[in-house]
């Protein structure tokens, strides 16, 4: 945020109280009176403290006035581990958020995509929750200087493969794609999907990509239990695309 203030003034950029509750609700406030907030929390774990601004809130408001109000907010959060912070500080919890309708879930894997999603999130009419991997914030990459978007529910093919398709969410992408390099020396060829958001997700990517290498693999940093991958083997499961497989979905 260093010099935020000094070029946007103090109407745009505003300090909050170190209160995850009052900040949604802030943004919350901001968003249906007009705005499009850009609100930060510093660790995902601390969405929980302000839960109910967010779910019970924000993400059905546009429902509960029958379409007659929006809110246009965007929710900035680190989220999972590998820093050596302390377990409230080291949680991935987007498949709890995935869960809620209203709200739409973001995790980009790359500067190019984290700076084209977060545009496209500002410019979105419903509350966004932006999930940034810790990992990711010292990680370089080309970015244009010339505007562009990133599509919210558009996946990214990041390699092509014919033997596996691999569905990787955040960091676990470039962690993938070297697992991919060292299985094309044993001449395995690994087809690397980022579905970049999980709500609304890119089903029909996947789909395709199973039908083509009759293998599917999720990785993610989440807790299996309740992770958003068992979401995307559900949706192949329902789909015709589970006809197509070879060996159970890892």
């Amino acid at each position: 945020s260093l010099g935020l203030l000094e070029e946007f003034g103090q109407e745009r950029i505003k300090d909050t109280p170190l209160s995850e509750s009052v900040i949604v609700g802030a943004a919350l406030g901001s968003a249906l009176t007009g705005m499009r907030p850009v609100a930060e929390i510093m660790f995902m774990d601390f969405i929980t403290i302000g839960m109910d601004q967010l779910i019970n809130q924000a993400a059905k408001i546009h429902y509960m006035y029958g379409g007659k109000a929006c809110v246009p907010m965007v929710l900035r959060t680190a989220g999972g581990s590998g820093t050596g912070a302390a377990a409230q500080h080291s949680q991935s919890l987007e498949g709890l958020l995935c869960h809620i309708p209203g709200l739409k879930v973001v995790m980009p894997s790359s500067p190019y995509d984290a700076l084209g999603l977060l545009k496209s999130s500002i410019r979105d009419n419903n509350p966004v929750v932006f999930v940034e991997h810790k990992l990711l914030y010292s990680r370089k990459g080309i970015v244009p200087e010339e505007e562009y978007l990133v599509s919210l529910g558009k996946s990214e093919i990041k390699r092509q493969g014919t033997d596996l398709t691999l569905v990787a969410l955040s960091i676990m992408v470039p962690r993938a794609l070297k697992a991919a390099d060292k299985l094309a020396q044993e001449g395995i060829s690994v087809e690397i999907i980022d579905p970049r958001t999980l709500v609304p997700l890119d089903s029909e990517a996947i789909i395709n990509s199973v039908k083509k290498t009759h293998r599917l693999l999720i990785v993610h940093e989440a807790c299996k239990r309740g992770g958003f991958g068992a979401e995307i083997l559900s949706q192949i499961e329902e789909s015709d695309a589970f006809d197509y497989l070879d060996v159970p979905i890892r």
